[in-house]
């Protein structure tokens, strides 16, 4: 791994001098690698060169004073790639080529997979990545998922939001909440306060190391729940999970000043990729629909409420949570025209 960035920091070097790709094969460079993978560092070098010399022609567009000065791409973490064809994976079993006292030598090593791994690792498979972290070697590997749709035509609403950050119902009535919306608002709090106080230190370093926590954190919260979410819907038969197109929420949504600043910081849009793009891997598919009036509208007589704080009450008779009463309008409203998230 270490060699694999020495050769591509060197070969980008290189180009760098002669400011230009040079013509460069596995037997024009030294390095203790098998020739696949000196090949694959080869490449790796042209694109990080490619990216930086269009940072250079991007920098030479601007103003004198508006330039700044671009340095040469240097990779730090070690890391080595195989292509597709250079490696294999029978069972738990991953074997790749390595240098061994001059030659090449496939080496054989055992992995700690999932159920879900193993079954998505069959099939066509993309290049093969090793890194290392906490100690651990990690092999991470692209692999090529095609859309199979499931056939069930039972519908899902999913309502998202800061106090109760999901909330599902089928068209059976069937209703789950999901997330922590106090946990989530305590860590951010949490957060903001220790940002602060290291702000009046001027302790910069540590103000962006807290933040990047902080983003961890929120990633990994969303990847559970949009996990969830998506396990849930397979159980129930669902074939459609519909979300509300929530551009501009920052904008037009009325909240509370203690609710405000999580309301600008909260990726409502995070969660509905995350939540798209699984249930794409289990054939459901997701549609967009317009959340006016979602949260206000009754879903027995259809005349508009405000609700008190969760409590949803309509003359007719109907109470229930204010983010149920959004799932279920937004089972039955109307799909938005292209049917795309909006960032």
């Amino acid at each position: 791994m270490e060699e694999y960035i020495r050769l591509v920091n060197q070969v980008v070097s290189d180009f760098v001098s002669a400011d230009a790709h040079l013509n460069y094969s596995s037997k024009d460079v030294v390095a203790i690698l098998p020739s696949a993978v000196k090949n694959q560092a080869l490449r790796e070098a042209k694109s990080v060169f490619t990216k930086y010399k269009k940072t250079v022609k991007a920098n030479a567009k601007l103003k004198p004073e508006e330039q700044k000065e671009i340095k040469v791409p240097i990779l730090k973490k070690a890391v080595a790639i195989w292509n597709n064809q250079n490696y294999a994976v029978k069972g738990n079993i991953l074997s790749f080529p390595v240098s061994i006292d001059g030659k090449s030598q496939r080496l054989e090593i055992e992995a700690i997979l999932t159920n879900y791994q193993q079954e998505r690792l069959i099939g066509k498979l993309g290049s093969l990545r090793i890194t290392q972290k906490s100690g651990n070697y990690m092999a991470q590997i692209a692999v090529e998922v095609t859309k199979q749709l499931n056939i069930a035509d039972k519908v899902m609403g999913v309502d998202l939001g800061l106090k109760v950050p999901a909330v599902t119902t089928t068209e059976s009535g069937k209703t789950k909440f999901f997330g922590n919306g106090r946990q989530n608002k305590f860590i951010k709090r949490k957060h903001r306060s220790v940002r602060r106080k290291l702000g009046k230190l001027k302790k910069l370093k540590a103000i962006r190391k807290r933040h990047d926590k902080e983003q961890r954190w929120m990633n990994d919260t969303d990847h559970k729940v949009s996990r969830q979410i998506v396990n849930f819907a397979k159980e129930n038969n669902v074939g459609v999970i519909r979300l509300e197109k929530l551009s501009g929420i920052r904008q037009t949504a009325r909240t509370s000043r203690k609710n405000e600043k999580n309301l600008h910081t909260w990726s409502f849009y995070r969660l509905a990729s995350f939540i798209e793009y699984k249930a794409f891997l289990e054939g459901i598919r997701v549609e967009y629909v317009n959340p006016k009036y979602t949260s206000q509208t009754c879903p027995s007589c259809g005349k508009r409420n405000h609700a008190k704080d969760r409590k949803y009450q309509c003359e007719c008779g109907f109470k229930a949570h204010r983010d149920r009463v959004g799932a279920i309008n937004i089972i039955s409203a109307t799909v938005v025209a292209g049917n795309r998230l909006s960032a």
